[in-house]
């Protein structure tokens, strides 16, 4: 029987809880989960894309069936690549899903062996993104209960924010 490999894709701008919450739940029905940063040109990230593949594993580094790695280009063909055939992705709002289910529309006409799997953010992360992290940080408030504290010391450092 083959492997079940996934993809999470994202930006990761930083990793959340959120993002955690959909990797773990993930893990419990993928054998193999690679986080894909996305190198995205179009998007100004406050961490390189090397800063937040460090951050990740840091969070991760017990979980054996976790691969971090970044990507350019097209999903579909990083997809193939890695030789998996399911991508995650995680959904808070309405908003959400008609633009993700736009993506995952056009990425099954470019590949018809790839599948997408919707997973509901749970209730306790639902309104958290990666922006309102930065924005929170960026004023000095706190992230503890959004982000691993690796994240939060990082977030400090970016923004110069006294411990």
């Amino acid at each position: 029987m083959s492997k079940r490999i996934a993809v999470y894709p994202g930006s990761f701008d930083p990793i959340t809880y959120g993002h955690l919450d959909i990797l773990y739940r993930g893990l419990r029905i993928f054998d193999k989960i690679i986080i894909a940063i996305a190198r995205n040109i179009e998007k100004k990230a406050l961490f390189t894309v090397e800063e937040r593949m460090e951050m990740i594993r840091e969070v991760l580094e017990d979980q054996k069936n976790v691969l971090i790695d970044s990507f350019d280009g097209l999903l579909v063909d990083y997809i193939k690549k890695v030789k998996a055939n399911f991508v995650i992705r995680g959904l808070r709002a309405m908003s959400d899903f008609e633009y993700e289910f736009q993506m995952a529309s056009v990425n099954r006409t470019l590949n018809q062996t790839m599948d997408t799997i919707f997973m509901m953010t749970s209730k306790d992360f639902f309104f958290v993104s990666s922006r309102t992290v930065k924005e929170v940080a960026s004023f000095g408030g706190s992230v503890k209960e959004f982000v691993p504290p690796n994240v939060e010391k990082r977030l400090k450092e970016k923004f110069k924010v006294q411990p």
